[in-house]
């Protein structure tokens, strides 16, 4: 007598090799010799097709099946493709280093996971896998692989306070904790405060800036 998990490699090996029967969106589940079908097909034609494949294996006791049709025109939101879609999206994005991030979908949820140099490679990725259709939200994992470089936040601002004139960088005191910049000091103006924040967010490593520059 077989038992549960040898049914149900049987009944998946049944599926993938009846040509009628695209098993890639049908699920298998075996309890007591009953077996369980969920998932999509295309048309009714191919739900009879995989009902009789899994009734062709000895050992099967009852079926229950839950298969759904559907169409081509209708949208891909079974958890593979929607894995596929954020993975082709990230292979194209020359802001997402694809390579370094792991993508886990279940049930609609996508789980990112991996470290990546910067901190808007991390936002970018979750913003990307948020906007796939199927998606009901995002848990964005990824770790910023660099610890945050006080000379080199310091840099950045100064190289951005010099592309604009009558901006002083020595006005701006840095401090990091980790991953976390905190700015302080006085600027002149609103404007001069963002482009200190902005110039911090730009540096590897950075997961967090606390801006307490005072305008004077």
């Amino acid at each position: 007598m077989k038992t549960d998990s040898q049914l149900k490699r049987d009944v998946l090996e049944e599926l993938e090799w009846d040509p009628q029967v695209d098993h890639a969106d049908i699920g298998v589940s075996v309890v007591d010799g009953v077996v369980a079908l969920n998932g999509w097909v295309k048309s009714y034609a191919e739900k009879i097709a995989a009902e009789r494949a899994v009734k062709r294996v000895g050992g099967v006791n009852a079926i229950a099946e839950e298969l759904k049709i559907r169409f081509s025109s209708d949208a891909k939101t079974a958890d593979h493709e929607i894995a596929r879609r954020i993975l082709d999206i990230f292979k194209y994005s020359a802001l997402i280093p694809e390579e370094k991030i792991q993508v886990k979908v279940e049930k609609g949820w996508v789980s990112l996971t991996g470290d990546v140099e910067w901190n808007y490679q991390s936002s970018e990725a979750a913003k990307a896998a948020g906007k796939v259709t199927g998606v009901v939200g995002v848990s964005n994992s990824l770790a910023i692989r660099n610890r945050a470089d006080i000379s080199d936040v310091r840099k950045r601002i100064e190289e951005a306070f010099k592309r604009q004139a009558d901006l002083d960088a020595a006005s701006v005191t840095i401090t990091a904790t980790g991953n976390k910049v905190t700015l302080g000091g006085k600027v002149k103006a609103w404007h001069e405060r963002k482009l200190a924040e902005q110039a911090a967010w730009s540096a590897p490593g950075v997961t967090k800036v606390e801006d307490n520059i005072i305008i004077s």
